[in-house]
């Protein structure tokens, strides 16, 4: 049985364009800086390009033209191509401690996000992105992380409404998009593994000045793993208010307040399933000053859990923070910084309150490019260092250690509510240490890779409650985005 054709056009497509970008003419001058390319692309604006002007192209090779094509004489009706390409090369050695189904030789995974975005003057645009992601040699179960061989991944437009001078505005946002908000511990677009989360959401924000406030109602995509087939979740919802301040170099702490509200009518918190209500209030405070940065996060649950066997109040917390000190005038500018974690678990699992942490919709690769578990009844502290290599070449290591925050609670899985490993009565709480080292190159604006070792051992928790050996995870990437 032959390959899938992305398997064979997809090597072949970055090898062309990682020779493609190192060409480019050299102007006389700086070009304007583009917009970085994030995880989400709709944040990327071109139309600066309108105009006679070559410079601005020049930092934009070799696909400078597919960032603005104008549609109109006048140049305000314009089309913006772009995509993202990228293979990921995975083994792991007794993934979940040995238990379970076990892939021995590893699998690849590939994606490709092709993008269009068409504006129309100022106040309207339609932005539409495709996914195509492939699993290849997967030898256990695939999950819905894996492969979504073809299907829309975002389509919404945009309506923009000024609000008198300095740029004020007020922007609505119906359809299927990505969604993040702050440092992605509760809502973001699971961009380490192979199909990002989207939302089919209607969401409106303001901007004006430093401020931004959001508000949407959201349900998340069902993806599937076949051609055009994603479904919208119907027994999830999400909602939220979301303020922000943006930090200034006048003004360097950067804040977000927010409200957000999750109902899910199968949840698997407390067997047999339940109807989940949960309210989260969060307020993270960000910036940096000189050679310091941070990131405090503070979230308090509360809400409702019903049963047919009985009713449940929900009460949980956590706070989590990482922080930075760059030591610039030292070779490599090491960069030491230190990431900590409070996030609650059950009290008692014989009745139905609920005190374990929700973590909705994170971030992949929560914990680093091994992430075992979830931001679920846990304790996390990981130091670890950044050392610039090169101008390109960046090394970090780190070394992360785990417990349980309320022994009577197990440990979860990540990007869940589902339980790993249950307490069964084990009054131990350390969970075990991860050692991670990652080595990332971005040789331009366009061509990144990177190079992973992990190493998960157990602690006494997991060798009293199951199979305990040590995880490794090995992870080859490349990725081109344009």
């Amino acid at each position: 049985m032959s390959e899938p054709e992305p398997c064979r056009v997809v090597p072949a497509l970055l090898a062309c364009s990682i020779l493609l970008g190192r060409a480019g003419p050299a102007g006389a001058e700086p070009p304007p800086e583009p917009p970085p390319i994030t995880s989400v692309r709709y944040t990327e604006d071109y139309g600066y390009l309108e105009g006679d002007d070559p410079a601005p192209y020049e930092a934009l090779s070799p696909w400078a033209r597919l960032k603005y094509l104008p549609l109109n004489p006048a140049g305000n009706v314009y089309l913006t191509l772009g995509a993202e390409l990228r293979l990921r090369y995975e083994r792991y050695e007794d993934n979940n401690w040995g238990e379970g189904p076990q892939d021995k030789d590893g699998y690849l995974w590939e994606r490709v996000l092709p993008l269009a975005d068409l504006h129309v003057g100022e106040n309207f645009r339609l932005f539409g992105q495709l996914i195509s992601a492939f699993a290849f040699d997967l030898d256990v179960p695939e999950s819905p992380v894996d492969e979504d061989r073809l299907d829309a991944l975002q389509l919404f437009v945009d309506g923009r409404l000024p609000l008198g001078d300095d740029n004020a505005a007020v922007t609505l946002r119906p359809g299927r998009q990505l969604l993040t908000y702050g440092s992605g511990r509760l809502i973001d677009v699971r961009y380490g593994p192979n199909v990002l989360q989207a939302f089919d959401a209607a969401k409106a924000f303001i901007e004006t000045g430093r401020w931004r406030l959001d508000a949407f109602y959201a349900r998340p995509v069902d993806h599937r793993a076949g051609e055009f087939d994603d479904r919208t979740e119907d027994a999830e919802s999400l909602w939220a208010l979301y303020g922000t301040l943006e930090p200034r170099p006048e003004a360097p702490l950067g804040l977000d307040l927010y409200y957000i509200g999750y109902l899910n009518d199968d949840s698997a918190f407390v067997e047999p399933s339940s109807r989940e209500l949960r309210h989260t209030l969060g307020a993270r405070a960000f910036g940096s000053v000189k050679a310091w940065d941070w990131d405090f996060e503070l979230f308090y649950q509360f809400g409702d859990l019903e049963t047919d066997g009985g009713d449940g109040n929900i009460s949980a917390w956590s706070l989590a923070s990482n922080t930075g000190y760059t030591f610039m005038d030292l070779p490599l500018s090491p960069r030491l910084a230190l990431r900590a974690d409070v996030i609650s678990g059950d009290r008692d699992p014989d009745d139905r309150d609920v005190q374990t942490f929700n973590p909705l919709f994170p971030k992949g690769k929560y914990f680093g490019e091994l992430t075992p578990i979830g931001p679920a009844n846990l304790i996390h502290v990981n130091p670890y260092v950044t050392l610039q290599v090169t101008k390109k070449l960046q090394l970090s290591g780190n070394v992360a250690f785990y417990w349980r925050e309320s022994l009577d609670d197990g440990v979860y899985a990540f990007g869940g509510v589902e339980v790993l490993r249950p307490d069964d009565g084990s009054n131990a709480r350390y969970i075990g240490t991860q050692v991670e080292a990652l080595l990332e190159y971005q040789m331009d604006r366009h061509f990144s890779a990177s190079v992973s070792y992990s190493i998960f051992t157990a602690g006494e928790f997991i060798e009293e409650t199951g199979d305990d050996e040590p995880i490794h995870l090995v992870a080859v990437e490349a990725m081109y985005r344009f």
